[in-house]
């Protein structure tokens, strides 16, 4: 630094949004792996985070699956929780008022099962006190088609996007469907249909089987496939998609250590989310603000934006397509 300052971590997450979304540095609780936030706040200081996301929250209250719902498999885990949450009103009566107190940005995950109960919660969280974003999970089988995930599709995904833009000024997060058969369309659909941001990846469907009992681990069966197992896809993902849309782009699946969160922002990503590594070591979030600043200084960049899209530099859309095409033909 020729100042001596330290680099700036800091990041507008909407920065077409006047209402914006900056955080205080780009480490961010994934969705599902911290609670609301409190279940954490005597373990670390959820202060110093740049931002969490809560569980999933639902129309309706849900207990979620059956037991067992999670298991540990190599590199990774597979979890069918089920969504458990109070739903709407439960969350509204509790959380929002708790976060007014807060420093650090909370934004709201969302997941439904028809168009109209996405808008109609994010009408409802629009003037929350203490909401500082909502992350649309479209990752939800669409009840209208038949159970089709509205992520697989860019129009369905857009129409999402659309129905939740319209009802509030709140910046919008879409978390992506690695399950897409073209996610880099997927993102540019919701991009254009209001998305201030995002995310991806989220979970792949995955299956377990007991050998000795021959039939599915998991008593839903399948369950979503998370941890270091999934890296190479998502920052695949993010690559693809960093190169085609404007808005910012937060990374996750994998993510360990710095050297896991570095590739994601080379490849792109303005921040990243760190989900599964909480469950095995909860203070990783907090080490990685202070492990990226150390290797930016001893890099010499000056902020976390300068080295966002450096192995990204020059790719465009067709490369994108021509990647995705190579991909699935397994070259």
């Amino acid at each position: 630094m020729t100042d001596g300052s330290p680099p700036d971590l800091s990041v507008d997450l909407a920065p077409r949004n006047p209402r914006e979304l900056r955080l205080a540095n780009p480490v961010i609780a994934a969705s599902g792996c911290f609670g609301y936030g409190e279940e954490y706040a005597g373990v670390i200081d959820v202060q110093r985070l740049g931002a969490f996301v809560s569980k999933g929250i639902t129309p309706e209250r849900r207990s979620g699956n059956a037991m067992p719902r999670i298991i540990e498999t190599p590199a990774g885990m597979l979890n069918a929780i089920g969504l458990q949450n109070p739903g709407i009103s439960g969350f509204i009566r509790k959380y929002p008022p708790m976060w007014e107190r807060w420093t650090v940005p909370a934004i709201v995950n969302i997941s439904a099962e028809t168009i109209e109960d996405y808008a109609a919660m994010a009408a409802r969280l629009d003037e929350q006190p203490g909401v500082a974003g909502i992350e649309i999970n479209v990752s939800c089988p669409n009840i209208a088609r038949g159970g089709y995930c509205f992520g697989w599709d860019p129009g369905m995904s857009a129409d999402v996007t659309r129905a939740v833009r319209d009802v509030t000024t709140l910046p919008l997060i879409v978390k992506l469907s690695p399950g897409a058969t073209d996610i880099v369309a997927v993102a540019e659909a919701v991009e254009a249909a209001g998305a201030d941001a995002i995310s991806l990846i989220n979970t792949l469907v995955g299956m377990v089987i007991d050998v000795q009992h021959r039939r599915p681990l998991l008593a839903n069966l399948t369950g979503g496939l998370s941890g270091p197992a999934i890296k190479p896809i998502a920052v695949r993902m993010v690559y693809q998609v960093a190169a085609a849309v404007k808005v910012p782009v937060i990374g996750m699946g994998g993510i360990m250590g710095l050297r896991d969160a570095l590739e994601f922002f080379l490849a792109g990503a303005s921040a990243i989310q760190i989900g599964t590594a909480i469950f095995v070591d909860p203070g990783l979030p907090i080490r990685l603000i202070d492990e990226l600043q150390a290797w930016l200084e001893h890099e010499g960049f000056a902020s976390i934006g300068q080295i966002v899209g450096i192995a990204n530099e020059g790719f465009r859309r067709g490369d994108s397509a021509a990647l995705t095409a190579w991909e699935t033909a397994g070259a």
